[in-house]
């Protein structure tokens, strides 16, 4: 009896233990759980239920001083098919969607049989085609929504305004230097994830969804930029031309009214043009000036006290400087030759005399003062210094004060050259060069604006003013008459400068023209400056750039309604260069 009465009570025993083990393990596995690895399991299964978004949001627009609409972002579809998918015959889905894609039904049904999934047809389709693939409610066709960079414009603001890449990120003109206005501000998103991975708005902020409606907008004028684009097509096609440029600057305060450069591209399809194009040379390449440097020479010489508006120099056609001899371009001497025929029949051997009144270190501290060699500090992208041999090499050679006097053996940017007359052309200051005005909300209120930088004097209203009244001369009886308008009082200066060669010295058959108008001598405002490259025949300054000038000026007379001069007289016919 004594032993079966201890059996039950040794497997009671035993359950017991095993329970209490059981207890005290699972106590210490909620331990564990709860309190050791708590920090950790936390924050483990808070990267599994939250997901963290960054939504795309659409660049700013860019628009002209007008509203003129340059750049904006649009909604556009990719469409995918997935043949595996379709519920009817490949034969039937190509019929119904290729008249919507522009596209022939039967090579879409070749794309169709080359693979079951993931068949890419078009990657920016517009929202109204994008409904049209909606309301066809095929299975097996994805559309997925995106935003796409769009030039209204096309090629017309393309060598200022640049492109976007397929990543929605500038890489040329203002997309590319104003990249971070254009972008607007983005936050990332916390999101809630349910056990089957759909995402709740827990976390979602209130109008998080609420674009600003800030718009770039610019100083360029297209109506202008229009016509100027015109006139340098026509010349550069007249004269079989390699390139050109034109460029219209408020001289007050630097913004540039128009910027065109010939060749171009159209921003909307960047990728079917070649990357040369890309950049704007007309503040990226450097040229010799030649004439239309002379009156900024002239100034400069007045202002230093080396010569009297009045002064009356010797214009024997030639002078010897050291070993070369110094021309005017028909060889032809002018015989004592006051400053403004000088500028007027654009002598070279007049302008060396000038020079030569002044010490070189002088005249080399005045060039440095004017900015040569340096940036004009604009904000476009890719901007390219100026170059001038260095102090020591200019003064110690006699030849180089003497060819700078007429524009050569220096380079500078045509940016530069518009920014240097208009100094001339608003009493003495050297301005900033600009195209961005700032952003203005959609009722056009100013939100923010540029800080330029404050304008540098260089000359004195008195010298400007004398310079004005001689490159009025040019325009009214000399090298420029061909930028007359008959009620206007213009000022202008040609340039036909030999090409220089990356490997020194210069082309003998390339030639650069230009012509620089200032619109008008009695309250002048506008620069104008036309530069074509490599003009071919009997191409000059006058006879392709000023006309160019000429037609410009005319366009900009009637957008900004000028009144005509009070008084305008016409004189003689002078010289060709």
């Amino acid at each position: 009896m004594t032993k079966v009465s201890q059996q039950p009570n040794f497997r009671l025993l035993l359950i017991w233990v095993i329970m209490i083990a059981g207890c005290c393990g699972l106590l210490l596995n909620l331990y564990r759980l709860q309190v050791a690895e708590a920090p950790m399991l936390k924050e483990k299964a808070s990267k599994q239920q939250m997901v963290y978004m960054r939504p795309f949001v659409p660049r700013r627009a860019i628009i002209d001083r007008n509203d003129n609409i340059l750049a904006t972002d649009r909604k556009v579809y990719t469409l995918y098919a997935h043949p595996k998918l379709f519920k009817i015959s490949k034969e039937k889905v190509a019929g119904l969607v290729a008249p919507i894609l522009n596209k022939s039904p039967t090579n879409l049904e070749k794309l169709f049989n080359k693979q079951r999934s993931g068949i890419l047809l078009n990657y920016t389709l517009t929202e109204d085609l994008a409904d049209k693939i909606a309301r066809l409610s095929l299975d097996g066709l994805e559309l997925i929504q995106k935003y796409s960079r769009l030039y209204p414009q096309q090629d017309l603001a393309a060598d200022i305004v640049g492109y976007v890449d397929v990543d929605h990120r500038g890489q040329a003109g203002i997309e590319y230097s104003q990249q971070n206005l254009l972008e607007r501000e983005v936050k990332t998103l916390r999101l809630n994830r349910a056990g089957n991975g759909t995402l709740m708005p827990d976390h979602i902020p209130e109008g998080f969804l609420h674009f600003d409606d800030l718009q770039l907008k610019l100083t360029i004028d297209s109506r202008l930029q229009r016509a100027a684009r015109a006139a340098l097509k026509e010349k550069i096609k007249e004269f079989n031309a390699k390139r050109g440029i034109v460029i219209v600057m408020d001289a007050l305060d630097g913004s540039l009214l128009s910027l065109v450069s010939e060749p171009t591209y159209n921003p909307n399809r960047y990728s079917d043009f070649d990357v040369s194009l890309f950049k704007n040379w007309g503040l990226t390449d450097l040229y010799e000036p030649g004439s239309t440097f002379k009156p900024l020479n002239v100034a400069i010489a007045l202002e230093a006290g080396a010569i009297e508006p009045d002064s009356l120099f010797n214009d024997p056609g030639s002078v010897q400087i050291g070993k070369w001899v110094i021309s005017n371009f028909d060889k032809m001497g002018h015989g004592t030759i006051s400053v403004a025929k000088i500028l007027e029949t654009s002598s070279n051997v007049g302008m060396v005399r000038i020079i030569q009144r002044m010490k070189p270190e002088v005249y080399y501290s005045w060039l440095e003062r004017m900015g040569l060699g340096q940036k004009v500090g604009t904000d476009l992208p890719f901007e390219g210094s100026g170059h001038i041999k260095n102090q020591q090499e200019f003064i110690s050679s006699p030849i180089e004060p003497a060819t700078t006097s007429f524009g050569q053996g220096f380079s500078l940017t045509p940016l530069q050259l518009a920014q240097l007359h208009a100094s001339l052309a608003n009493g003495g200051k050297l301005v900033m060069p600009h195209v961005v005005q700032g952003l203005f909300d959609s009722k056009g209120q100013l939100y923010w604006q540029p800080r330029l930088t404050t304008p540098r004097p260089i000359f004195s209203p008195t010298t400007t003013q004398s310079v004005l009244e001689m490159m009025e001369n040019v325009v009214k009886k000399g090298t420029g008459k061909n930028a007359q308008i008959p009620g206007y009082r213009i000022g202008g200066k040609t340039g036909t400068a030999q090409k220089a060669s990356p490997r020194g010295g210069y082309y003998s058959n390339a030639k650069i023209t230009s012509f620089v108008g200032i619109l008008s001598i009695d309250s002048p405002r506008y620069v104008v400056l036309a530069v074509v490259d490599e003009p071919k025949g009997e191409a000059f300054g006058s006879t392709v750039a000023a006309p160019i000038v000429k037609s410009v000026m005319e366009a900009l007379i009637a957008m900004e309604r000028i009144p005509p001069s009070e008084a305008v007289g016409n004189g003689e016919e002078g010289g060709e260069f």
